[in-house]
């Protein structure tokens, strides 16, 4: 089932950090991926099916970085005085229609620029989950979604690199390398 609802708009408080994590202000989310970014909290999600999938998604079209390049399940921000835990279960439910408990593997920084459109500045929390059910994409986010195995989303990286966003990038190679058990499936 796709759903359309805006959940996201630019003028919503992000939580400003240094380097260590400290909160050290707030400003707009446009403010945040203008020009070089502002150093922001940030969290990836990777979520994995029964058959051992992860859930990719394509962002949608009016994304202003990166739209139409395929990326992780979910990602985004906690919002002034939400907490990160919130934010996760917030963020999932409005972008793939899924709520699951997550794991924390680990953070990394990182900026990279969008042509002469803005920047990604983040302080990016990794989180890894397990789902089972169904999904319901909100098109305002998401343009599509796919299951892959590890060798599939390797081959999509390697035959399109322009058309994977480079945090999911970085992300799946420390996946791959440190965190590989936790992206097999968890049967009961």
């Amino acid at each position: 089932m796709r759903r359309k609802e805006v959940v996201s708009d630019p003028s919503e408080e992000l939580v400003l950090v240094d380097a260590a994590d400290n909160e050290i202000g707030h400003a707009s989310k446009a403010a945040c991926h203008a020009s070089d970014g502002l150093l922001h909290r940030a969290f990836s999600i990777h979520l994995v099916n029964p058959d051992g999938k992860i859930l990719l998604q394509r962002r949608s079209s009016t994304k202003r970085l990166w739209p139409l390049c395929w990326s992780n399940s979910c990602c985004s921000h906690p919002r002034r005085n939400e907490a990160m835990e919130k934010a996760l279960q917030r963020r999932m439910r409005e972008e793939i229609g899924v709520q699951c408990p997550l794991f924390f593997l680990y953070k990394f920084q990182y900026q990279v620029g969008y042509r002469d459109i803005g920047s990604e500045n983040e302080l990016c929390s990794v989180f890894v989950g397990h789902y089972d059910g169904d999904i319901s994409p909100n098109a305002s986010e998401v343009a599509d979604v796919r299951h892959c195995s590890p060798a599939e989303i390797d081959a999509l990286i390697e035959s399109d690199p322009d058309g994977v966003t480079p945090w999911f990038v970085s992300e799946w190679q420390q996946l791959q390398r440190d965190h590989s058990g936790m992206l097999r499936a968890r049967r009961p």
